[in-house]
């Protein structure tokens, strides 16, 4: 093509990281605050102000720099952002009129992460954890993340941290005066924020404040102690007062930490920060992850009714000073030679609410409950007259069931016997309610036209679940003596400010959908879609069929038949198929960010009986596997994973990882078993090193340039006894696909191919060669023949992937060959690309823009829809799918249908299996009805003010 033959003679040079920012330490204060400024931006945004619309595709232009060289090289101008990112604080209403706390029921509906809660008043919001999914759950309901002031982690892992990288990412691209966004957590947060420095963007000012035990860098050791922190107050102004009370199991054994030393005087700088206990008292050791926290949020007194009368006999005048008295202050009488104090002409008071967030992990954690005392005074029973108005009033519990169940948190709980008890662990009610409506909306339309590429949520499948609480209690103890019990619900409100609404508010709970009420709407708003669905399932049958013999649907401008390709043409890999030999997920299908309708990327392969593999593995993709296959069925998907592959280090394409790693790791406790293989760009082992500090994700890295195929073909020879050394392997590397392609980004002599053999990265045999004859071994195991890593242009290391099965023979001895299927991640149009996907079997590309927004594509180092059609055109792909959409097409992207006759727009949950790819294309005109009412929106636009609570 054209366009291809311009790529020529491009040098490029891989760019350093440059030097760390240089900050001064101002004095000491009773926190250290970790300012953490990246300063290369790692993630691409796809979503400008403005989008533009085209009624004729714009030809694809032949320019000499069809590609944007800086930002494939990592030094893109355009990424470095401009605008003052400073810490804002909001002013506060210390008055407020609205104020209660939330359930964000984030995995409420997949079991797959913690819900979230929020903390709402007038001005400020407070978020109480912020797993997987939380961005995309705030834009489904509504939910404005730029008021956002406060992220509270109860414990630092993926279960409760998974959504921080995407939601920082998001508020760094948001708003023009700067974020105001403070994180809070035990002080093996600092883990986290250094996994994070890899991928978050430029300027971004991450304001990080940890608190609790920190390892002790002497090495010394110290005594045992039972009991823990008093409470660490973080925030304490006039609208709410929060503490933390650190929790830590009760086993551990071996090294000991010890706590900072006390400080009045704030330091800031890119160590850990630690908050000091009042006493200083020191604390047995615990390993990075096993800290947990106890939450404890105070609103100030209500202030009893302002009396005019007396402060009239008290010789005030009506006036500024009744205010003052109100406020609390002490004023001097207008008539009289006194002062008059707030006491004198206000009722009494009342005393403020007290919500407790408890997140305990373990029944070791659970014990460490029982015997803290810092939490004796909020207790019902107490001796203490003087602390007896500290009455809780909500308790939250984000504990799983499996430990509420444990006589010890049993009795924890009866100490609070006049709280509201809210149970928001995992509780299999809420699998029934799907937490992100929309998107739920959508597969349910897509499955009743097509269900055989979209087959029934998991979900569907779940039997009823009993909501008693009750069910829950152990033979030892039960809830008898609490009379406020209940399950958390999406959304579930408890209302804390006016005073005279305190008390549960479930007007926001979402209700049960059934699947044919979204029906029987659709039927209505489209009604050729039933006929329409009769097509679709005959399609199956007539695949065969020349194009005369389809009858289309009634609106015939709609529905434009395609030139079907002849039966004769069907890959000889296809011959004798079986439906259990593969079958293609597309888990998510959105760009940069999610979205209501479509999350972002993530592909997996499903070999059925002999395992999966993952493409891609951006944020929320548990989740994604869970609403696909059930919360079972995505178990043992996870756990007989045979390779995860990562494409480039953009958060988009990896920030799930760390999440479907922890959950195997779980599943297979106890289980003989082996750690996967993560193939990935040399940036995410970074990553993924820093975050195996925090907790073990029990796999082996191995870096994308070991799995091309010069590599492999190096690595073939050494194991046959030609033995190749390092250096030789490095310009084996380098060489890639060049043999076959002269010219190109990545040919012989250019920097690029350069970065593959310079001093810097050589290649380590004894630690590379035994993971990768592992990941040899696990690859046969399912099947395939090869896994070969090839470069695309995109960003450094940036890679697309090819999958090839075995070869079989058929009943009759005839040699069939193996399917290949061709992923091209995140790429420009290039030479290697289409010579890795010769005669692809399936070819999965990425089409971001519209044919209209070419410049767009080419600035960002993406394809148009043409584009992406024309690479599978010229490789000879026999079928061709688009993903990757920006997020300007919520629900279908801008396409032109007359060269999509071997080519399909993919979906969020569309699952093609290999023995339907001959009538995948028939079925996009059907799709295209299907959305035919559907507006063409900016994405970015939909995430408005939280809801209105006074209403």
């Amino acid at each position: 093509m054209a366009q291809i033959s311009k790529f020529r003679n491009f040098l490029l040079l891989p760019r350093h990281s440059s030097s760390p920012l240089s900050l001064s330490k101002p004095s000491n204060f009773q926190f250290r605050s970790l300012l953490t400024v990246i300063a290369s931006s790692k993630r691409h945004r796809t979503v400008p102000p403005l989008r533009r619309k085209s009624t004729t595709p714009r030809p694809m232009e032949v320019k000499e720099s069809n590609f944007n060289r800086k930002r494939a090289e990592g030094g893109d101008s355009n990424d470095v952002s401009r605008k003052n990112l400073q810490l804002k604080v909001r002013k506060l209403n210390p008055i407020n009129t609205i104020s209660y706390v939330q359930i964000l029921g984030t995995g409420m509906d997949t079991q797959d992460t913690s819900p979230s809660v929020l903390l709402f008043f007038d001005n400020q919001r407070f978020i109480f954890n912020a797993g997987e999914g939380l961005q995309r759950f705030c834009t489904e309901h509504k939910i404005k993340l730029s008021k956002i002031d406060h992220i509270f982690l109860s414990r630092v892992c993926s279960e409760t941290a998974g959504g921080l990288p995407g939601l920082l990412l998001t508020l760094a691209g948001i708003g023009e005066e700067g974020l105001s966004l403070n994180i809070w957590g035990p002080s093996d947060l600092k883990y986290l924020v250094d996994a994070m420095r890899s991928f978050i963007p430029s300027a971004a000012m991450v304001h990080t404040k940890s608190f609790g035990p920190v390892f002790n860098t002497d090495g010394s050791t110290l005594p045992r102690q039972s009991k823990l922190l008093d409470p660490i107050v973080l925030i304490n102004d006039e609208v709410v007062k929060i503490s933390a009370i650190i929790l830590q199991p009760n086993y551990i054994e071996g090294q000991y930490l010890t706590t900072s030393e006390s400080s009045s005087e704030k330091r800031m700088d890119h160590s850990p920060d630690t908050l000091d206990s009042p006493n200083g008292r020191k604390l047995p050791a615990a390993k990075p992850g096993d800290m947990s926290v106890v939450y404890v949020c105070e609103l100030p007194e209500i202030k009893g009714k302002f009396d005019p009368e007396k402060a009239k006999a008290l010789g005030l005048k009506p006036g500024p000073k009744y205010r003052e008295l109100q406020l609390g202050n002490s004023v001097k009488s207008d008539h009289q030679n006194i002062m008059v104090h707030p006491s004198d002409v206000l009722g009494p008071s009342v005393p403020g609410p007290i919500v407790l967030l408890v997140d305990c992990p373990t029944e070791c954690h659970s014990e460490a409950l029982l015997s803290e005392q810092s939490l004796a005074s909020y207790c019902d029973q107490t001796d203490n007259l003087a602390q007896a108005s500290k009455i809780v009033t909500c308790i939250i519990h984000l504990t799983p069931a499996s430990v509420v169940s444990c006589s010890n948190y049993q009795k924890w709980m009866n100490k609070f016997s006049s709280a509201q008890h809210i149970m928001a662990g995992h509780e299999k009610k809420n699998v029934e309610i799907p937490i992100l409506k929309a998107s739920a909306r959508i597969a349910t339309r897509l499955n009743y036209l097509c269900p055989q590429f979209f087959p029934a949520p998991g979900s569907w499948s779940v039997p009823n679940h009993s909501s008693k609480i009750g069910s829950l209690a152990s033979s030892e103890c039960s809830f008898s003596e609490l009379s406020e019990v209940i399950s958390a619900e999406n959304l579930l409100k408890f209302t804390l400010r006016p005073y005279a609404h305190l008390g549960l508010d479930r007007s926001c709970i979402p209700t049960k959908v059934s699947s044919s009420e979204i029906i029987d709407d659709l039927l209505s708003e489209i009604p050729e879609v039933s006929e329409a669905a009769n097509h679709v399932s005959q399609l199956w049958q007539e695949c065969s069929q020349t194009k005369d013999d389809l009858i289309p649907v009634v609106d015939h401008k709609m529905m434009v038949e395609e030139p079907w390709l002849c039966a004769n043409s069907i890959p000889a890999c296809l011959d004798n198929i079986r439906r259990d030999d593969l079958e293609i997920v597309l888990l998510g299908t959105g760009s940069s960010q999610p979205s209501k309708y479509r999350n972002v990327s993530s592909i997996y392969i499903n070999l059925f009986s002999k395992g999966g593999l993952l493409m891609d593995c951006g944020e929320g993709t548990l989740g994604q596997l869970k609403r696909r296959y059930g919360v079972t069925g995505a178990d043992d998907a996870v756990r007989t994973l045979k390779c995860i592959w990562i494409s480039h280090i953009h958060a988009d394409h990896h920030t799930g990882l760390a999440r479907i790693l922890a959950l195997r790791r779980d599943l297979l406790k106890g289980v003989p078993h082996e750690p996967v293989v993560v193939v990935g760009p040399r940036q995410l082992k970074r990553y993924l090193d820093a975050y195996q500090r925090l907790e073990d994700l029990d796999m082996l890295f191995l870096d994308c340039k070991h799995t091309t195929a010069a590599s492999l073909d190096a690595f073939e020879d050494d194991s046959q006894g030609n033995s190749v050394d390092s250096q030789t392997l490095n310009n084996k590397n380098g060489d890639v696909i060049a043999s076959n392609v002269d010219s190109t980004l990545f040919a012989r002599g250019s920097r690029m191919q350069s970065c593959f053999r310079r001093p810097g990265c050589p290649v380590d045999k004894d630690v590379v060669y035994p993971i990768l004859k592992k990941l040899k071994e696990v690859i046969q195991e399912a099947g395939l023949k090869a896994l070969i890593s090839f470069p695309v242009v995109h960003c450094p290391q940036a890679f697309g992937v090819v999958l090839k099965a075995e070869e079989k023979t058929n009943s009759v001895g005839k040699l069939i060959p193996g399917w290949k299927i061709v992923y091209s991640g995140d790429t420009r149009p290039c030479p290697e690309l289409v010579e890795a996907s010769r005669g692809a079997t399936v070819l999965i590309h990425e089409a971001t823009f519209e044919d209209a927004m070419v410049d767009e594509a080419i600035a960002r180092n993406h394809s148009t829809t043409n584009e992406a059609i024309e690479m599978g055109q010229s490789a000879n792909a026999y079928r061709t799918i688009l993903t990757h959409f920006s997020q300007r097409y919520p629900k279908i992207p801008v396409f032109d249908e007359t060269h999509m006759h071997k080519t399909c727009i993919a979906f969020d949950m569309m699952s093609i299996n290999v023995a339907d790819l001959s009538v995948l294309p028939k079925v996009l005109p059907y799709l295209k009805l299907l959305f035919r009412n559907e507006m063409m929106v900016d994405e970015s636009d939909d995430v408005v003010e939280a809801v209105n609570s006074a209403s």
